[in-house]
């Protein structure tokens, strides 16, 4: 029916528009996440029009087809008819919201990049609720009261629909006959879909697709800049090699009070854009790999740079993987570290396993004589601000030169700071005004130490790092564990945690796991309170399990590895798939209240409801298929997961909860007459 589908599709753009508006309103700003909380929902908002404008055309038929002397006036039925399913469309469209609730409790860089794409969807769903409650029913007035639309089949005339009823009714003669293996089928296929999620690998985010590589390249410490230039030179050559590089670009070493300082001059960042043709990205990461690791004395740690800066924030590193070894010897801290990366450098899994350099540097230590100290009448501060001052130097004002402001910076002339004996003989400042040389005072030493010495919360730190390729980051973490714990012998007063993405997920995977059992519950309120009985929202609740299945199908047909994304699409469906069993049961109910048979109740409850419920998952389904194609395209990783998951669980609910809810409803009504 071509004004019908024009009534439902109006909802679109208008609900987008209202969204807009609303977003515009918060403050918020178009982005990839808030388009994909759009993307998402735009199947979603033409549901509630879908549902009711196909309710009030079947009422306005059967009224038109009444004796004139019983007909209603158009106005009153269309009235009617909105009234009848307008407490079902407001409760599913609230259990949506309320399912996609927990996705605002995440902490951390995880929750600020979510947020927004819930906040779009939410209020997106709102704006089609409010046009599919006000505008839905004034078009219908105006476009569906007509004689040519009321003579019509009280289905359209669609051929398609009329033998779906027919199959669907005679199918649910047998259904209720065979009701009790039904419902184990489906309990045995909710059994397999647990066993296949428990043994999905896990990560945090899906690996991006920036059509940029940033790889950090770390000679050794003290290389000069022309050393570590030449050495970066050969990494350039070989990069240009492979067919999708064109070009490179590099930054070595970098100033020591830039604020994104990263090493010193034996540090480089290579940005690396590249465009792929001809094969798949893992055989084009397998060949950057393969040609750098042959170059001799340097780490590499192969990202991107939205990745990078991921890892970075998360833990400090460059690096998804994070061992952080914490202790009080440098020189036991390193000789840890090289001991773990021995036992699971062969790891599958794992590449770009790199222990923090650290190397003896020649020093020279300025170490005080307390005694002598006291002697002279200086305190401790006053010799540590002197040596700061006359070695290091202090900035003691500013010059302006031709609009360029230089730093004045006070300190000893080179000769009397160059060398061990020049420092000793510098003079020093005692409590009577006389000046006494650094040497009695302090010994001035020659000697080695670290060439960096990183903390944490206060404590020395050293760190392993390490990225995963062609395996899941949580099984690679887990056996990463397992080795550490079981051939690792850790002294006292050392200690070992693990930071990186994999530390994120866990965290945000337990977060909302428990939001989630406490939307859930709020479900079943909002449920018990539309229905009065708890046996009812039990029933329409069955959805969420049969949910479930149809979406860790999907994922073992895809990535096989469960992500916070993945997981927010579970979420989000379960909200989605009550909405069929809101829209069953309410039919049910209506019809027991008019004195209906169960059976005649059940048969006749579904065949009513059949039409919108397929219309509304195949609106959802179809607006999620190109996300869903799409999860290889920039900008599309994190929607796509999302939509596999609640594509997949849509077939499932749609297809069982027309078999499995007619089923259990007519075994708990039976057992109540």
């Amino acid at each position: 029916n071509v004004r019908t589908t024009i009534i439902s599709l109006i909802a679109i753009p208008l609900s987008l528009l209202l969204s807009l508006i609303v977003l515009r309103l918060l403050g918020l700003t178009i982005n990839t996440m808030s388009l994909g909380g759009m993307a998402i929902a735009i199947g979603a908002l033409v549901d509630d029009a879908i549902i009711d404008v196909e309710n009030v055309l079947k009422r306005l038929k059967q009224n038109y087809r009444k004796p004139k002397e019983q007909q209603q006036g158009m106005l009153r039925v269309i009235y009617l008819a909105s009234v009848e399913i307008r407490s079902s469309i407001v409760q599913a469209t609230l259990i949506i919201i309320v399912a996609f609730i927990p996705l605002f409790f995440l902490a951390g860089m995880e929750g600020r990049m979510l947020k927004p794409l819930g906040i779009t969807f939410i209020v997106s769903l709102i704006a089609s609720l409010l046009i599919a409650l006000t505008l839905t029913p004034v078009l219908s007035s105006y476009m569906l009261t007509t004689k040519k639309q009321l003579t019509r089949d009280e289905r359209g005339g669609n051929r398609l629909v009329q033998k779906l009823n027919a199959w669907y009714k005679q199918a649910l003669e047998s259904i209720l006959r065979f009701r009790l293996p039904v419902l184990l089928t489906a309990g045995g296929l909710l059994l397999l879909a647990l066993i296949m999620f428990f043994r999905f690998g896990n990560s945090f985010l899906p690996e991006f697709n920036e059509g940029t590589l940033t790889i950090t390249a770390i000679t050794n410490p003290g290389v000069s800049l022309q050393e570590s230039n030449q050495i970066m030179d050969q990494i350039d050559s070989e990069l240009l090699l492979i067919p999708e590089v064109k070009y490179v670009s590099r930054r070595t070493g970098r100033a020591e009070l830039n604020e994104h300082s990263h090493g010193g001059s034996n540090s480089s960042e290579i940005d690396v854009p590249y465009q792929l043709s001809h094969r798949k990205h893992e055989a084009f990461m397998d060949e950057v790999r393969e040609r750098l690791t042959i170059i001799p004395g340097i780490n590499l740690n192969i990202g991107q740079p939205l990745a990078h800066r991921i890892d970075h924030m998360l833990s400090g590193t460059r690096a998804s993987i994070a061992i952080k070894l914490f202790g009080t010897d440098l020189g036991t801290m390193y000789r840890l570290a090289n001991d773990i990366k021995e036992h699971i450098v062969d790891i599958p899994g794992l590449v770009d396993l790199n222990v923090e350099q650290l190397v003896e540097i020649p020093q020279l230590q300025i170490r005080p004589r307390r005694e002598m100290l006291a002697r002279y009448g200086i305190p401790q501060n006053e010799l540590s601000h002197f040596v700061e001052t006359a070695i290091a130097g202090e900035k003691y004002a500013e010059v302006y030169d031709d609009n360029l402001n230089i730093d004045l910076i006070v300190r000893y002339d080179e000769q009397f700071r160059n060398s061990k004996e020049a420092i000793g003989n510098a003079l020093i400042d005692t409590h009577d005004g006389n000046r006494i040389p650094l040497s009695y005072v302090a010994d001035v030493v020659s000697t080695s130490g670290p060439n960096s010495i990183n903390r944490e919360n206060v404590q020395r730190k050293l760190v392993i790092s390490a990225n995963t390729a062609g395996r899941d980051l949580g099984s690679v973490v887990s056996e990463i564990e397992e080795t550490i714990a079981s051939q690792i012998d850790v002294p006292q007063g050392y200690r070992i945690e693990y930071g990186g993405q994999f530390k994120s997920a866990r965290s945000a995977s337990i977060t909302l796991l428990i939001t989630s059992m406490l939307a859930i519950l709020v479900i079943f309120v909002i449920l018990f309170q539309e229905f009065k009985s708890g046996k009812l929202a039990g029933v329409i609740l069955l959805n969420l399990p049969l949910a479930l299945i149809g979406g860790v199908v999907a994922i073992k047909l895809t990535s096989q590895v469960i992500s916070i994304p993945s997981i927010i699409g579970f979420i989000t469906l379960f909200g989605i798939a009550t909405r069929n069993g809101i829209l069953l049961v309410s039919r049910y109910s209506h019809l027991r209240q008019d004195g209906w048979d169960l059976k005649e109740t059940i048969i006749q409850g579904s065949v009513d409801r059949l039409n919108p419920i397929l219309m509304t998952a195949l609106a959802s389904a179809l607006a999620l298929i190109p996300l869903a194609l799409g999860g290889d395209k920039p900008g599309n990783e994190i929607q796509s997961p999302m939509a596999i998951v609640i594509l997949g669980g849509l077939v499932t609910s749609t297809l069982l909860n027309l078999i499995v809810i007619p089923s259990v409803y007519y075994i708990l009504e039976k057992r109540t007459r």
